[in-house]
């Protein structure tokens, strides 16, 4: 109805995953290359959660396109299948014959075709869609395909595509054991605010606009607050706002045009806005989020103004600052001031990466946020950072901790320490404007 108006060529909002639309903000390109990666040189079953209308399916989707073609994928959309219907349409995939077949004769076929597969050089991988209401033990026969192998190597690798539930139901005693196989996990984060307008000006130019920004400020905060950042919800509000702008005869769109569209969807303001969530194991962390952001900050000349903050006071004219609320004290914690290699004294990187050895002995601590991490130790630059953290009056708050990837010695840079999970997501919401914008934080535990 309103594409003419604006200009367009096919509706940019529409909430059925086409690829033409995907938006690589918000961590979902680095998750998409972290999964081609995976099943490209790794083993190991993968998780991806994320809550409704998080843009699961859209990933899925996009993994299906961009997998090299020595990878062959079936794609299971429907996942409340029986252990035997889930065998029978894994065999129908690989083009095996099924009719009239018992379950151990469909089992044993799907090992042949697997075995055979390997031979060619060819791998298989299955991509289950909302994977959090598959049955238990349709879960375990997953588990028990996955250990079929020829020599060392895995014939078949798995995505788990779920909403948080498929967490809580790992989490149960008797699948521990699918548990432990899962080497990767991502979960989904919300859109910020100040990711927001780049997403709903790339559909809009995606379905072909091309005229200025049309969404103001005001409407962008509405939209944001309305949605907590869920694609979908996103989607229909900006669908049905430039719907009301059409009726309206303008070509901007307000807040006035959301909140109409707010009503006409029921969906209104949420009391409390919870924080950005991003949940990352450790072994998922080596491969997302490289950091260039991090190198940009860290290698901008600074100006005269943070020059003149960078300056440390006297070494130890002051005490060190205390934690944030909610922290855990460290017995021992390093001076946070700057030091100087001419004068004896440890350098910034030097007490920080001893705040970190502190931190992992002293065992207390359950998790922290990771602000970025780096496959090589360049001390120079991460130096730069300390220094402006340092100017920021959050030095003490950093902790530099060593990590492996792959054969390669990196470093991962923490932010505060916290009692729980919960507490370092909720903790993000209030780090320092300047690290939300820079980086990609999420919550790292120990």
């Amino acid at each position: 109805m309103y594409l003419e108006h604006f200009g367009l060529d096919e509706p940019p909002f529409r909430i059925t995953p086409v690829t033409v639309f995907f938006f690589s903000g918000a961590n979902r390109g680095e998750i998409l290359d972290a999964l081609i990666y995976s099943l490209s040189e790794a083993e190991g079953i993968i998780k991806v959660s994320g809550e409704v209308g998080s843009g699961k399916t859209m990933l899925c989707r996009m993994l299906l396109e961009r997998l090299p073609k020595h990878i062959e994928t079936i794609y299971l959309a429907n996942p409340s299948l029986s252990r035997e219907e889930m065998l029978y349409a894994i065999a129908d995939a690989l083009g095996l014959s099924i009719d009239g077949k018992r379950v151990g004769l469909v089992m044993h076929g799907i090992q042949n075709k697997l075995e055979e597969k390997a031979r060619e050089g060819k791998r298989v991988v299955v991509l289950v869609d909302e994977a959090h209401a598959m049955p238990l033990d349709t879960l375990e026969e997953l588990r028990l395909l996955y250990n079929l192998q020829i020599g060392n190597a895995k014939l078949l690798q798995i995505i788990l595509f779920g909403q948080p539930e498929l967490n809580a139901k790992l989490d149960q005693p008797n699948m521990r054991q699918l548990k432990d196989r899962i080497v990767h996990h991502f979960q989904m984060q919300p859109l910020s605010r100040n990711t927001l307008e780049n997403y709903l000006m790339f559909r809009m130019r995606a379905a072909g606009y091309h005229g200025p920004d049309i969404f103001s400020p005001s409407a962008i905060k509405l939209i944001a607050d309305a949605s907590n950042g869920l694609m979908r919800r996103i989607n229909i509000l900006a669908d049905k706002s430039l719907l009301a702008a059409f009726v309206e005869d303008t070509h901007n769109i307000e807040a006035r045009h959301v909140q109409a569209a707010m009503r006409d969807s029921e969906i209104t303001l949420p009391r409390s806005l919870p924080g950005k969530k991003l949940m990352m194991g450790s072994a998922a962390g080596a491969l997302l989020l490289t950091g260039l952001a991090a190198w940009w900050l860290m290698d901008k000349p600074p100006t005269p103004l943070q020059q003149a903050q960078d300056k440390p006071p006297a070494y130890a004219s002051a005490p060190p600052p205390q934690p944030a609320a909610g922290n855990l004290p460290l017995a021992g914690k390093p001076a946070p001031l700057a030091g100087s290699p001419a004068t004896g004294k440890p350098s910034l990187f030097e007490q920080r990466l001893a705040a970190g050895k502190q931190l992992l002995e002293q065992k207390k601590t359950a998790a922290s946020i990771q602000l970025f991490y780096s496959e090589e130790i360049k001390q120079e630059r991460i130096e730069n950072f300390l220094r402006r953290a340092n100017g920021l009056g959050k030095l003490s708050e950093i902790y530099l901790l060593p990590a492996k990837f792959g054969s390669k010695d990196g470093l991962r840079v923490l932010y505060g320490t916290y009692p729980s999970a919960n507490a370092a997501s909720n903790a993000i919401n209030e780090l320092p404007p300047r690290y939300q914008e820079t980086f990609t934080p999420v919550v790292y535990t120990f």
